[in-house]
């Protein structure tokens, strides 16, 4: 028929097939060998690696082996995929902008990760490193799991033994109202060495102090700085040798001298006033009642034994509070039911029931981990006398005796904190609990008012490298080395970070990696052991192969032939 006979319909509703089947996404498989074009290179950027030149080899070395498709992965606490599928220049871009940590590599799951890169085409991995250190497995384990599926797995050393003189520990205690910082510095040498400590302010380390320590062969040796004041200071270590990344060390110090705390009571001799007056840096007022105004308070304290609080303070503490203010109320016999106001038995977390005796004692357990209890050892504490107490709604309760009766709770009342005390601090016959006769009493007090402070504790201030936090938000966060935007952060470098407004001071502090003396030629050779794999494998892969490109080209050719037949009958 003439319908038939035209050849433009044809063409027409071909091009409308085609265009179907684009649509629908067909593709077809074929099975296709394992190319091993793949290169994964693992480049290990540990703090060991900054000895010497062991990381320029390294990454000499993986030169060498790119190839036409490349990734590659920096071994560090976790592993970082710094190019997937990359080309031979976009692989040499990376390699001129990496650059060595100053944690610990963990080389297993790096290899792991490269096991999934290649899980489809094969390929090889290439593992660089001087093997003297890494957390999680064991590499070799890793490396044999690899060629059991029929990768190819080299394991390439790089380094030699070195000397190394380094700063592998340190902490800060508050000692007496003053923060004191201990530092331990090792000598890796054979013979032994005295050190010259230097510390200064700031992150500069400008030198404001330097002494000596004789530091033995092969061991350890502390030293202490007193008196630290808000603000950083840093350490260095006046050596020659092959690690410079643990010759230095950071100290935060958060600034409290903003923190002015009021504590009211009618009893003289309290261990909660002792602590207080211990916490570095903040400045303590006490007083029989409350003042007329609280605004200049950053924290209240109120320890009354015998004597109730009245209505009128209630109201000024409540206004305070949701005000922004903080009050921490301790348990005594003024917030029994028949003593306390209505206004405050509102304001408090808990409802006291009453004032009652265990002989037996009570035994407690922590509720809820906090900063604020994580040095209570609460298998040591035992309760004999306590405010009996049931948890409000929307109060968080952090100690608790087994019972369940509350002992350690807050809520927000407004834009401030109310934090109740159920351990009383009462002295001789009358002590409700042994809590203030522990060592820990004095740090939960300054855990305390580091927390209602929002200051947080001078812990998260001062972290070793390799520590993986969260962050709130998305936020623009300074490293030592350079400025970026992320919501989560890896500490790989040693010094001063700044991050949602506090100034962190991230150290070494890793025994293992600052031993430069380490000869991995063991591992080496456990790795070579059956190094012939057992494929368990096959050499080809199903290849998923889309047509739609196929599909193009021939549409295209197709509307050439139309334009073409209409041309030739005149109509164009």
């Amino acid at each position: 028929t003439k319908v038939v006979r035209d050849p433009l319909f044809l063409i027409q509703l071909l091009m409308l097939i085609l265009l179907s089947i684009g649509a629908a996404g067909y593709y077809y498989t074929s099975e296709e060998p394992l190319s091993g074009e793949h290169t994964v290179l693992v480049l290990d950027t540990s703090a060991s690696m900054q000895v010497d030149s062991r990381f320029e080899d390294a990454v000499r070395i993986a030169d060498g082996y790119v190839s036409k498709k490349n990734s590659i992965i920096l071994a560090s606490n976790i592993p970082q995929l710094a190019l997937e599928g990359g080309s031979a220049s976009a692989t040499e871009d990376i390699f001129n902008k990496v650059k060595p940590g100053a944690g610990t590599a963990d080389l297993s799951a790096a290899v792991t990760t490269g096991m999934r890169l290649l899980s489809e085409e094969g390929g090889r991995i290439i593992v660089i490193s001087d093997f003297t250190n890494w957390v999680g497995d064991d590499p070799v384990a890793s490396k044999n799991l690899a060629e059991s599926y029929g990768l190819k797995v080299n394991f390439i050393k790089v380094g030699k033994p070195a000397e190394n003189i380094g700063i592998i520990n340190g902490w800060i205690e508050a000692v007496d109202g003053e923060y004191g910082y201990t530092g331990v510095v090792k000598n890796y040498r054979s013979e032994s060495k005295t050190v010259e400590i230097m510390t200064g302010r700031g992150t500069s380390g400008n030198a404001s102090k330097s002494f000596t320590l004789d530091v033995p062969a092969g061991g350890t040796n502390q030293f202490k700085l007193a008196n630290l004041g808000p603000g950083t200071t840093t350490i260095s270590l006046n050596v020659d040798d092959s690690l410079d990344v643990d010759n230095k060390a950071y100290i935060s110090i958060p600034d409290t001298s903003g923190q002015h705390i009021l504590y009211v009571t009618d009893n003289g001799k309290l261990p909660s006033k002792t602590a207080l007056s211990l916490v570095p840096n903040i400045d303590l007022e006490i007083r029989k009642s409350l003042p007329s105004a609280l605004d200049s308070y950053t924290l209240v304290v109120l320890a009354q034994k015998q004597n109730p609080i009245a209505n009128s303070s209630v109201d000024k503490i409540e206004t305070y509070v949701r005000n922004g203010g903080n009050a921490v109320f301790i348990a005594s016999e003024a917030l029994s039911p028949e003593k306390t106001e209505v206004g405050l038995v509102k304001l408090l977390p808990v409802k006291p029931l009453g004032v009652e005796e265990a002989e037996n004692g009570l035994k407690v357990k922590e509720t809820l981990k906090s900063s604020i209890t994580e040095d209570m050892k609460s298998e040591e504490i035992s309760v004999r006398r306590y405010m009996n107490a049931t948890e409000r709604t929307g109060s968080t309760t952090l100690v608790a005796t087994e019972s369940g009766i509350p002992l350690l709770s807050y809520w927000q009342t407004g834009k401030g904190t109310v934090f109740y005390m159920g351990l009383n601090d009462e002295l001789g016959d009358g002590a409700w609990n042994n809590f203030h006769n522990l060592p820990e009493y004095p740090v939960f007090w300054i855990k305390l008012v580091e927390w209602l402070g929002g200051i947080g504790d001078i812990s998260e201030y001062n972290l070793e490298a390799g520590t993986v936090t969260s962050l709130s938000k998305t936020e623009e966060i300074r490293t030592p080395s350079k400025t970026l935007t992320a919501n989560s952060l890896l500490y790989d470098e040693v010094g001063i970070y700044e991050v949602s407004g506090k100034r962190i001071a991230v150290n070494m502090y890793d025994d293992r990696e600052s031993n430069t003396t380490v000869d991995s030629s063991e591992l080496i050779s456990r790795s070579l052991e059956n190094d012939e794999p057992k494929t368990m494998k096959s050499e080809t892969y199903t290849a998923r192969n889309e047509i739609t490109n196929y599909l193009i080209g021939i549409l295209f050719l197709l509307m050439l032939l139309e334009i073409l037949i209409v041309r030739g009958r005149g109509e164009l």
